[in-house]
């Protein structure tokens, strides 16, 4: 199966969910949120086609990563694809992230991204919304995106937010004079 990618796997990222992790840039998204930090990957004829065996093969070469993450573009354009690399992921011990501008409550009533949602630990989902953006939260750039335990909701039938991302982090930016170490 192919899967059209808008660049190649970046692996020991930090800043695209919790721990150590390799993200999988998907092309194509038709949100069009206002300050996407990734407009590059909106043309759904852009970027380049790989087959889903490929980037599995790339997994199974991946050392010292805790899990990959889906981001894009929005991956749930090309949930069937995503299913099968999710399932494989799974499969071989890593955990899986995902980053969607649809609603999980959207998201659940349909077969196919169901059963992707089956194989994500956690979906971080929503649009961009650029008068609700902030630079204090974790794993996210607007206050209405979530972070949802997808095991937990799916077994609850509500939403479960993953209570430690839920809110702003303080940060306390103030000048501070570098202290050099000579050694």
């Amino acid at each position: 199966m192919k899967i059209r990618l808008a660049s190649d796997l970046q692996s020991d990222s930090i800043v695209d969910g919790e721990g150590i992790r390799t993200v999988i840039w998907t092309q194509g998204c038709s949100h069009n949120c206002l300050g996407c930090h990734n407009p590059g990957t909106h043309d759904f004829k852009g970027g380049f086609e790989v087959d889903t065996e490929d980037i599995i093969n790339e997994l199974d070469k991946l050392e010292g990563q805790q899990g990959i993450t889906f981001s894009g573009g929005d991956p749930l354009f090309q949930v069937e694809a995503c299913i099968e690399i999710a399932k494989h992921a799974k499969d071989s011990g890593l955990d899986v992230w995902c980053y969607t501008g649809f609603k999980y409550e959207d998201l659940i009533r349909t077969t196919k991204n169901l059963e992707f949602l089956r194989y994500v630990d956690v979906l971080v989902d929503g649009k961009f919304l650029w008068e609700e953006k902030s630079m204090n939260l974790d794993f996210r750039g607007s206050r209405n995106q979530r972070i949802i335990d997808v095991p937990s909701s799916i077994e609850s039938g509500q939403v479960v937010l993953i209570s430690k991302y839920v809110g702003e982090r303080t940060v306390n930016v103030r000048s501070v004079k570098p202290r050099h170490v000579y050694i």
